[in-house]
């Protein structure tokens, strides 16, 4: 393989580990901020508990992501030298506002979660938490910000082979920004809301029935209904950003190779690019006109409309995209018999829902996984959309040796930490189970 295949796996590898852990601590800081309100205004003991349980979870998870996420910016100058070069001057604002205006703060009041139980105040303790949940947040807005920036580029000139900063504003609030944000934030609290369904349903199977564990889980289930039923809807408003701004994407996505008026939306198919046609369709006639134009009689560009070389590649966006909204129909019904189990008052006493919550923990993060295929993928050929091809974006000077190399390390190492992360979890649950 060569160099530029070989960056990208590299970059694809340390990407989709880091993010497993960006949208999981996103999700838990609310949910200690939200367990910390009510532990403040109630005082109820409980909540304290539950609150201090999470936070160590959060915490161990919080410090896996941070040194999964080091190697991703030292990348774009070993690695991606041509992309630094090409737009440094528009993508370096965001990267800095992230570690500046968020992570120093984040970081200050995790350590006042960590150390200050019966140091410092509730108060104390519900203000850091706050502040860990609205930075951890802001931290993924301008990661979503520059990258969205790279899907949808504006505000900025190019002058001499180089991209530079014209209007800041233009640039991080570009098209893509605001629509991929909030989807990324809901699925970050459907993560973080699976994640403590089924640690709970576990803590329960262990025999490690308490206030805690129910409280958790239920507060945790309301959440993942919610999420998953309002994610259809930011989904929907996404759909119609790509529909509008990467046409190319939108028809691999949908599986639309000719350009018509009243598509159809596709609800089962196997996408055929040597004979550019869609194998075994369902289709729902004039459907995506409807979703993602408002007019059954609307257009949409087929794959055909543009040059051949200019397609992403259709599997790697295709497949992805169905089995993420797939995932997200399963959430919904998994939610809502969650729910009509809790309002029969039999959720608790259900080894098959807490066995269903523990197979259901990892679904979120692999949907995670496939959504930002999708998107990375779906962007293919181009590293900054329109502006940049992803093979002129590598760097020059890095033999393809020395990045296999790297890869099998990064690989190791990525391996470890993963096993740390869940024994660092295991160890916290039998701490939990045997007090």
């Amino acid at each position: 393989m060569n160099a530029l295949i070989l960056s990208r796996i590299q970059f694809a590898l340390t990407v989709g580990f880091h993010f497993i852990f960006a949208p999981l601590t996103i999700g838990l800081a609310w949910f200690v901020f939200w367990m910390l309100t009510k532990y403040k205004r109630t005082g109820d003991e409980t909540y304290g508990q539950m609150a201090r349980f999470w936070n160590k979870i959060f915490t161990i998870s919080f410090v896996i992501g941070v040194v999964t996420g080091i190697p991703l910016e030292f990348q774009f100058g070993t690695n991606w030298s041509q992309f630094s070069r090409f737009v440094g001057d528009v993508f370096g604002a965001p990267l800095a506002a992230e570690v500046v205006f968020t992570f120093f703060v984040e970081s200050i009041f995790i350590a006042v979660l960590v150390y200050g139980w019966n140091r410092v105040s509730v108060k104390s303790l519900w203000f850091s938490s706050l502040m860990v949940a609205i930075s951890s947040t802001l931290s993924g807005f301008w990661i979503i910000a520059a990258n969205s920036w790279m899907q949808t580029p504006r505000g900025h000139n190019l002058f001499e082979g180089r991209i530079f900063l014209l209007d800041f504003w233009a640039a991080i609030f570009n098209p893509s920004t605001l629509p991929r944000f909030l989807h990324t934030i809901d699925a970050a609290m459907m993560t973080g809301a699976f994640f403590i369904v089924g640690m709970s349903a576990l803590l329960i199977l262990k025999g490690y029935r308490q206030q805690l564990t129910e409280k958790s889980l239920k507060m945790a289930l309301i959440v993942a209904f919610i999420a998953s039923v309002l994610q259809l809807g930011l989904g929907h408003i996404h759909g119609i950003q790509i529909a509008f701004t990467q046409p190319e994407k939108f028809a691999a996505i949908e599986g639309i190779f000719e350009t018509q008026s009243r598509a159809p939306a596709l609800i089962f198919g196997i996408p055929n690019a040597n004979e550019e046609k869609v194998d075994a369709a369902v289709r729902i006639p004039g459907l995506l006109s409807l979703l993602a134009f408002g007019r059954l009689d609307a257009e949409v560009k087929g794959l055909k409309d543009f040059p051949k070389d200019e397609w992403p590649p259709l599997a790697l966006t295709f497949y992805p995209f169905h089995l993420m909204v797939a995932l997200g129909i399963y959430f919904i019904l998994f939610g809502a018999l969650g729910l009509f189990l809790l309002w029969r008052k039999r959720l608790f006493d259900s080894r098959f829902f807490m066995k269903l919550a523990l197979f259901s923990l990892p679904l979120p993060f692999i949907a995670n996984e496939l959504g930002w295929m999708t998107a990375e993928v779906g962007r293919q050929p181009w590293i900054v959309y329109h502006l940049m091809k992803t093979r002129d974006a590598i760097s020059s000077s890095v033999p393809a040796g020395q990045i296999l190399f790297s890869i099998i390390t990064f690989s190791l190492i990525y391996i470890l930490l993963f096993a740390l992360w869940i024994y660092l979890i295991r160890r916290e649950v039998i701490l939990k189970v045997q007090s």
